[in-house]
């Protein structure tokens, strides 16, 4: 028996999400079978790619290289395996996206090339960008991948997100210190939070790991904890039992365009006109969410 995509594919899934579960749902297998696939990878490799605990998956060094080299191989390959009468061009997203310009930017973006533009939400880190889902992806954060080019467009300012049962609720504001005394909800795969934006010594605890933004934000409504998030959640996702905190000394959250580095798409070759207008830059985070006073209800 010879390595194939399969098996490729499923070590990248489980390098990408560090659990088994959850790269098996993204391969649509069962856990034993993705499992076994992995074992025998390494088999046929003769190497550990993947440490594995009763809680969680790491890289090994051989690992990490087999992860940076698939991340840019398995996209050309699905490039060149996709139809030459597909005149689609995708652009991926893992939550949030924006409104105004990127809608108008996609308009001409259609008249410059003559393809159709669909937006897909995709929840991973990259949002497909890394394995040929999407041509292009819109993501905020911090992004480093050895596949893709990252394009900042602007920062956004960020806030906190508190259950209206919390006494967070009552709050004006909320400052970025303070929040090392309380415990977070994550979002592991899409979000923007790091628990290293704080010192060594001095970091918040972590109460709830979520795998996307919907859970992320039933979780904060359930007052398990603090969510940390750019201001356009605030203005685009209001919940009944969710407040929105200014955090006036926080550090902002880039937002970006993400492609591939060896792509040879449409974007690359037009001049595609993702700029963000001037008024996206720099707007104060909401004080508090719409139809919201901040205090308990």
């Amino acid at each position: 028996m010879s390595i194939e995509l399969h098996h490729l594919r499923g070590f990248l899934a489980l390098a990408d999400e560090k659990h088994f579960t959850r790269a098996a749902k993204q391969m649509n297998v069962s856990q034993p079978t993705l499992s076994r696939n992995i074992r025998r990878l390494e088999e046929l490799l003769g190497r550990r790619l993947l440490e594995r605990t009763t809680r969680q998956v790491a890289l090994t060094s051989s690992g990490e290289k087999l992860y940076e080299q698939l991340c840019a191989v398995l996209p050309r390959l699905d490039a060149a395996l996709r139809p030459e009468a597909d005149d689609t061009f995708r652009v991926g997203f893992a939550w949030g996206f924006p409104t105004g310009w990127p809608q108008e930017a996609i308009a001409r973006f259609e008249e410059q090339t003559g393809m159709s533009v669909r937006v897909h939400r995709y929840d991973a880190k990259l949002a497909g960008v890394d394995r040929g889902k999407t041509d292009l992806a819109i993501l905020r954060g911090r992004i480093h991948a050895p596949s893709v080019r990252v394009v900042t467009l602007l920062h956004e300012q960020r806030i906190a997100a508190v259950s209206t049962r919390s006494a967070l609720a009552t709050r004006e504001e909320i400052h970025w210190g303070e929040i090392a005394d309380h415990h977070l909800v994550l979002n592991e795969v899409s979000g923007t939070t790091n628990l290293c934006d704080w010192p060594a010594d001095h970091r918040p605890g972590v109460s709830v790991v979520c795998c996307n933004f919907d859970e992320w934000l039933e979780a904060v409504a359930a007052d398990k904890g603090m969510g940390l998030a750019p201001e356009f959640v605030g203005r685009h996702h209001v919940h009944p039992f969710v407040s929105y905190l200014p955090i006036p000394d926080a550090p902002p959250v880039p937002l970006n365009v993400v492609y591939p580095v060896a792509a040879d798409t449409p974007w690359c070759r037009a001049s595609w006109p993702w700029h963000a207008p001037p008024s996206a830059h720099g707007r104060r985070p909401p004080t508090r969410a719409a139809g919201h006073s901040g205090r308990r209800t």
